[in-house]
């Protein structure tokens, strides 16, 4: 059986009954693919799952993960079913991945027992926002991307450009505000008293390492 068709994203309806249904949605099938390890690796485990693609949900793609391709050179199965939405407090992260390089879909998943009692990977979240890649890698999870096709990156940049606002650049600190350090890197204390003798103030009997003021 041939892979799943990787056909046109539909982008949302922008009526109104639309807006007031949810956020706007496009839903998707998630490939994973069972490749073979190479190099040192492969003396350990014959095998890995990588992400394979990101395609727009189909009809025929079901409601079940299934297997498409099973050969000597690996498997891939389809795992539909995943909503993908866009949010307006989240416009911040469809622009960052928008003007990346390289955008794309960002997939979470996690290997977990499968039905034969051996590892197999199960996607658990589909985004668009850079935000939340960031937020799962930072949970230790797993995050893997594919390029977006054109479509769904003019989707998102139109939705950051409609939402998305950049913070002005604060003006930058005179620089007699600049706090002040001592030789050491740290915070310097300022005084407007005379400079106690003996020991009393700074490091040292003479107080080095303190400003004064006039």
């Amino acid at each position: 059986e041939s892979a799943a068709d990787n056909g046109p994203v539909t982008s949302p309806h922008s009526s109104t009954a639309a807006s007031l249904a949810g956020p706007p949605t496009v839903q998707v099938s998630v490939l994973m693919r069972r490749v073979a390890n190479e190099g040192p690796a492969a003396r350990w485990q014959a095998w890995r799952w990588v992400l394979d693609d990101v395609v727009p949900q189909q009809a025929q793609h079901g409601d079940t993960p299934r297997l498409l391709v099973d050969n000597d050179s690996g498997a891939t199965w389809l795992f539909p079913g995943f909503d993908v939405a866009l949010y307006r407090d989240d416009a911040e992260g469809y622009f960052l991945n928008a003007s990346s390089p390289a955008p794309g879909w960002f997939v979470m998943w996690r290997m977990e027992d499968g039905p034969d009692g051996e590892p197999f990977p199960q996607p658990q979240a589909v985004s668009l926002s850079y935000h939340d890649a960031g937020r799962w890698l930072d949970a230790q999870e797993t995050v893997e991307q594919v390029p977006a096709p054109q479509q769904v990156i003019d989707w998102i940049d139109a939705f950051a450009r409609a939402h998305y606002q950049a913070e002005p650049k604060r003006r930058a600190r005179p620089q007699s505000f600049q706090p002040l350090q001592d030789r050491f890197g740290q915070p310097a204390r300022v005084s407007t008293g005379e400079k106690r003798r003996g020991g009393g103030g700074g490091r040292g009997g003479d107080g080095e390492g303190a400003a004064h003021g006039e």
